[in-house]
């Protein structure tokens, strides 16, 4: 018969042995994440809140479209628009530079060979 050890003396078993201590630590962390996962309670509730926020999301779509105002997606397409715009509003205005360069570069030619013809 194995006698009774007192809970001071178990106590200080467990500090004694740390690696122990650690094992039955990570086991019943382990046995409880399990019990957690298999639970149906945890799994309803989880279910339930997804459903909840997806309701919540839709009555906040139906509001902003009864006031309105865009949605978020809405704001993000008009920006992704607005900055295609603006890099073809850009190649544009270089095209413009190079048309307004090209002709001043033909007025100076002309220029040249009228002053060219004056003096013959």
């Amino acid at each position: 018969m194995r006698p009774v050890e007192s809970p001071s003396k178990l106590l200080s078993m467990d500090y004694d042995d740390p690696d122990g201590l650690r094992a039955r630590s990570e086991q019943a962390i382990g046995e409880l994440a399990q019990a957690l996962l298999d639970s149906q309670v945890l799994e309803n509730a989880v279910a339930a809140a997804f459903g909840a926020r997806e309701k919540a999301l839709e009555a906040q779509q139906a509001a902003m479209s009864a006031l309105n105002l865009p949605s978020a997606g809405d704001v993000e397409r008009l920006e992704r628009r607005v900055r295609s715009f603006s890099q073809r509003l850009e190649e544009v205005e270089d095209q413009i530079d190079r048309v307004a360069r090209d002709l001043a570069e033909l007025r100076r030619q002309i220029a040249a060979d009228r002053h060219r013809e004056d003096q013959h």
